[in-house]
């Protein structure tokens, strides 16, 4: 049975159900991402809600049964839920690292009792995109000027959830082809401008924010979808290299198949 995995922008969609700050139910998110997954369809007015639960690993069935808003993770299932994101893989061992030693001042204590929150869950997959392409004391200086203080969320420009919500839509709606044909095929210039427009629109979204705060926001989704790209584009180079090694040794093991 196929595992369900989700895109990161139907990840942070969940995270905001599980917020409260969704109209869809954490189970909608899942059921639409499954479906959207086997490009099948059908309607709600079908009994899904069985049938997906079963196919679902066990985090996620853990979040489509709670009722509650506004739960905790620990480490494990920050693991567990980070790695059901499409071409992402977490460790308990690297999240561990983070919280207590590489990005301790940035992540702070757990808050949801001995669990860490929702944001916290959030931050943590934001580093996970950035580490590809910044180390760990570029990522906590630009990630202070968004998050301020770890212990209160209140005092953030935009909650992480957003943020993270924010980069993952541009990641999903950039088109490379269009970008490819407007750009008479200099496709990299395209696509700089195009999340630089889109993450300017959304910046100057918030009207609460001063300008330079709207330009700090801005550039942190620009360089975390750009991170989400080179991440996307390495994931592509190392299938390949793993496809040529592997026909390379079909070939040496079978050298018939080489005449």
């Amino acid at each position: 049975m196929n595992i369900l995995q989700l895109t990161r922008k139907e990840m942070a969609d969940l995270l905001l159900s599980l917020k409260g700050w969704n109209e869809k139910k954490a189970l909608t998110v899942l059921q639409d991402a499954w479906i959207k997954s086997r490009k099948t369809e059908t309607t709600y007015e079908i009994p899904m809600n069985a049938f997906i639960t079963t196919a679902l690993p066990p985090i996620f069935e853990k979040l489509v049964k709670t009722e509650e808003l506004d739960i905790g993770f620990s480490l494990n299932e920050i693991g567990a839920l980070g790695n059901q994101i499409q071409h992402t893989s977490f460790s308990v061992t690297a999240l561990q690292n983070w919280v207590k030693r590489d990005l301790k001042d940035m992540v702070g204590p757990p808050q949801r009792g001995k669990k860490y929150s929702i944001e916290q869950a959030a931050l943590l997959f934001i580093v996970e995109d950035l580490k590809t392409a910044l180390d760990f004391d570029s990522i906590r200086k630009l990630l202070s000027l968004i998050v301020n203080d770890p212990s209160d969320r209140d005092d953030d420009l935009i909650s992480p959830i957003r943020l993270y919500s924010a980069y993952s839509s541009l990641f999903e709606k950039l088109n490379f082809r269009e970008a490819t044909a407007a750009s008479g095929g200099d496709a990299i210039i395209a696509i700089e401008q195009e999340i630089e427009a889109r993450a300017a629109d959304w910046a100057n979204s918030f009207p609460n924010l001063h300008a330079n705060q709207r330009e700090a926001v801005r550039n942190v989704i620009v360089i975390a979808a750009l991170s989400v790209h080179t991440a996307h584009f390495q994931m592509l180079a190392k299938r390949y290299v793993s496809a040529t090694l592997f026909l390379q040794n079909l070939t040496i093991s079978n050298p018939k198949q080489a005449e």
